[in-house]
């Protein structure tokens, strides 16, 4: 049984985000952009849980965006 919940809720700007929470509160992981519609918001949550199981985890050498 999964220990976290998916919260969809609309942001203060009036965008749509999803965040992933632990039962201990901690936000595991969150959607990193707002979207227009709720609809839109759902579609990439369900495209996190889709694609998600089995991705394979890589270090890379130089990060986005720290050069």
């Amino acid at each position: 049984m999964s220990r976290a919940t998916f919260e969809v809720y609309e942001d203060r700007a009036g965008k749509w985000r999803w965040r992933l929470v632990h039962d201990n509160g901690n936000i595991i992981a969150d959607s990193g952009e707002g979207y227009a519609s709720r609809q839109k918001c759902e579609q990439g949550l369900e495209s996190v849980k889709q694609n998600a199981p089995g991705a394979d985890v890589v270090e890379l050498d130089d990060p986005p965006g720290s050069s």
